[in-house]
């Protein structure tokens, strides 16, 4: 059994309210609440909230009724790992055990279901203890990152004996994209941080990995959104 999950704050700096704020033509939250509800390989969807308004909207749309999201889960710096493993105990104390535990952030909500199937199938494949979206990053801490020394002069972040002199020429960095997780749940109950076990990645285009953050995030991707439902390649 899969389970689904999405979640999602009530409160928000830098976007006031936007998890429920209107992205062309319905809820934020919708576009990655209903890629789980449509999606014939997740059997159990449930959404982690300390909004009622939010909370019954998505329960009325199919998600599993497992109660408001405790205050300790609820603040700015309560941590994503804690609120997963409250979600997989409250689905699976309702639904039974679980294989794999799917997150989608409500904030990336540009990702396609292709891109749900492609995690899970390599999940399954690959056998890891978590997949994690990622993007090829656009600067290389072995090529063009820099970081100032005591005496403010700069260096490469990583430097390699002999240097860097070409992009193509540096290891693979990725960006962790806040998009899509497949995660094994004797994992998520055991660890208590995202990188103790074995993660891998699962590479995303880097236009189909935003994620709303601040007022300018929402506007490209409001641009990128109605480019795509405008039928834009």
């Amino acid at each position: 059994m899969i389970i689904g999950h999405i979640g999602a704050r009530r409160g928000s700096k830098g976007v006031p309210g936007k998890n429920f704020r209107t992205l062309c033509g319905k809820p934020l939250i919708d576009w990655s609440l209903d890629q789980l509800l449509e999606n014939p390989r997740i059997d159990v969807v449930v959404v982690s909230t300390d909004s009622p308004e939010m909370y019954d909207h998505a329960v009325a749309k199919g998600a599993l009724d497992i109660g408001m999201r405790p205050d300790r889960l609820a603040t700015d710096d309560a941590p994503k790992w804690g609120v997963w493993q409250h979600s997989l105990a409250a689905a699976e104390a309702l639904a039974g055990a679980a294989s794999a535990f799917v997150d989608l952030d409500c904030t990336s909500p540009l990702r396609l279901m292709e891109d749900l199937d492609g995690a899970i199938d390599l999940f399954q494949t690959k056998a890891p203890d978590m997949v994690m979206s990622c993007c090829h990053a656009r600067k290389n801490p072995y090529f063009n990152m820099v970081e100032a020394d005591d005496s403010g002069a700069l260096h490469v972040s990583k430097p390699l004996p002999g240097g860097v002199w070409a992009r193509q020429n540096a290891p693979d960095v990725y960006e962790h994209a806040a998009s899509t997780y497949v995660l094994r749940p004797g994992y998520l109950r055991d660890a208590s941080s995202i990188y103790e076990g074995r993660v891998i990645p699962f590479l995303m285009p880097p236009e189909r990995c935003m994620d709303v953050d601040d007022p300018l995030d929402w506007k490209i991707v409001q641009f990128l959104m109605k480019d795509r439902l405008n039928g834009a390649t």
